[in-house]
């Protein structure tokens, strides 16, 4: 079944990130093995780097892929803001993945700046993709203020740890079941995507373990396949655990005679 988020339908659950990748060539053939219909630019740090994002906005758009930038590096609503609007001037979408740090060290997304950018922004007409912490009610605030859409990480940003605490994320599908969940931060391996489809998400966003792998092609592709491979589990219905050894085929009656 597609995704439906942010007004389309997707088939891909996977979302790619387009930062720190070997060349601009690795990236292409990263995005087109990881089979994904959108991709991320860190808009304020390619215009820091080289003046202008063109060169990347090319490859994405002979992907075919669609663009989601994101406001990395911003720590303020203000700012925040502002970068939302350039961005929507120079690509022409609405779509905006939010974030505003809160902290240098492990660059958690400061909740009250964040709920305050969204506000604008959802005013101003975005579809506004907050990328958050697992905590509830912070999630349920960013909801009040109109955002259709959340990110919640899995652990820090670029730390590939994985999912720190599945418990607080299986409590956010649960607690929100009609909202499009994304898992964005901290995964590190194909396992962690697995691990977050099979919880019912609706799709995970990954950078760094693909672009920071030694073959990013291969990781991309491996990635796409756990995407599938988790979502098809959750939606099969995976198996309660046992406490003990429970026979896999039953017996009744007499045993065979051999």
């Amino acid at each position: 079944m597609a995704l439906h988020i942010g007004g389309v339908d997707l088939e891909s659950r996977f979302f790619l990130g387009t930062a720190g990748y070997p060349s601009p060539q690795v990236l292409k053939e990263a995005i087109a093995a990881a089979g994904t219909q959108v991709v991320t630019l860190a808009l304020k740090r390619q215009l820091a780097a080289a003046g202008t994002p063109n060169d990347f906005y090319s490859i994405i758009r002979g992907s075919g892929a669609r663009l989601l930038p994101n406001t990395a590096g911003c720590r303020s609503a203000r700012e925040a803001v502002t970068l939302a609007q350039m961005a929507r001037e120079m690509f022409d979408t609405h779509w905006i993945k939010l974030e505003v740090v809160g902290d240098d060290y492990t660059l958690q997304p400061d909740p009250f700046e964040l709920v305050e950018a969204a506000r604008t922004l959802v005013k101003e007409g975005f579809e506004v993709f907050p990328y958050c912490t697992d905590d509830l009610v912070s999630c349920q605030r960013l909801l009040d203020v109109g955002c259709r859409i959340l990110m919640p990480w899995g652990a820090p940003i670029g730390s590939g740890q994985g999912l720190l605490n599945p418990t607080a994320l299986r409590t956010l599908r649960a607690r929100l079941p009609g909202v499009p969940l994304v898992v964005d931060a901290g995964i590190g391996s194909p396992k962690d995507a697995v691990q977050a489809m099979e919880l019912g998400y609706d799709a995970v966003l990954v950078n760094s373990a693909v672009s920071q792998s030694h073959d990013p092609v291969k990781m991309a592709r491996g990635f796409k396949l756990a995407v599938e491979s988790g979502r098809l589990a959750y939606e099969a219905g995976i198996m309660a655990r046992q406490e003990m050894a429970v026979p896999s085929t039953p017996v009744t009656g007499q045993p065979f005679v051999l």
